[in-house]
């Protein structure tokens, strides 16, 4: 078999278990501003890593990350860097806040320039926005096939093997390469790095491409367009304490109360 390289689209984006509390809303500029929240790399995309390191455990193949931001987000590729060979980063003030498509028109141009690749890993969507769009537009853009919703995938000589999930199940698939498939949480977490490996990561090579660096001209993307923006219901409960000698009382005493509230 051939040296394959596989590429693994990753998103960082606000950490989807913290408290709604995190969150602040302004309805005026459309905006969610996570107020003391560090980023983390999508949940599903780093099933997409694990999905091609065990690809890699199985027949050894080359691994590079790439990432869209508009500035880079702390250590939140850290874990990254430990489990892919290569790491892009696509940096640019540019980049903030693109619709589906052409976030995913940067993506394919980026990988377009990494060329070579024989499969293209992404999350089946983001823990953000949840379009789940991005990683079909790109097969698209590229003109490959493609699979989403995968829970487990692995190469065959010049095919790839996968696991749709299904509604009662899963249906296997094959298709040649390249190819882009989306995965999802089925396939597992990203495993656990030893602390030696996550030391020693900080040395392998991390490239920053900016807009003009991979040939994109702000005409040709836009930014994503949302006409409404409200916080969630409130949750608030009132709670009341029913008063009474016996039981009966009680019950009488609630029935009178919820007819009260027009309950029944």
């Amino acid at each position: 078999m051939k040296d394959l390289k596989i590429i693994v689209c990753l998103k960082p984006v606000p950490d989807p278990e913290c408290p709604a509390s995190s969150l602040e809303i302004n309805r005026e500029t459309k905006t969610i501003l996570p107020i003391g929240v560090p980023p983390v790399i999508n949940p599903y995309d780093e099933n997409a890593l694990e999905a091609a390191l065990k690809v890699k455990d199985a027949t050894g193949v080359k691994v590079i990350a790439v990432s869209m931001v508009e500035k880079q987000p702390g250590g939140v590729f850290h874990k990254v860097r430990t489990g892919a060979d290569e790491l892009v980063v696509l940096q640019d003030a540019g980049f903030k806040d693109l619709d589906s498509y052409s976030t995913a028109l940067v993506l394919a141009t980026a990988i377009q320039k990494i060329s070579g690749y024989d499969l293209i890993l992404t999350g089946r969507q983001s823990a953000d926005w949840s379009s789940g769009l991005v990683g079909s537009m790109i097969a698209e853009i590229l003109n490959i096939p493609s699979i989403t919703i995968a829970k487990g995938v692995r190469v065959e000589e010049d095919s790839v093997i996968v696991e749709k999930l299904k509604k009662n199940g899963y249906e296997i698939l094959k298709t040649s390469m390249p190819a882009l498939i989306t995965m999802s949480s089925e396939i597992g977490d990203l495993r656990l790095f030893p602390l030696k490996a996550i030391n020693e990561a900080r040395k392998k090579p991390m490239t920053v491409w900016g807009m003009t660096d991979i040939g994109i001209s702000p005409e040709q993307i836009a930014i994503r367009k949302i006409f409404a923006l409200s916080p969630p219901p409130s949750r608030k409960r009132d709670c009341m304490f029913i008063n009474g000698q016996s039981p009966e009382e009680k019950g009488e005493v609630l029935a009178q109360r919820l007819r009260q509230d027009r309950v029944i």
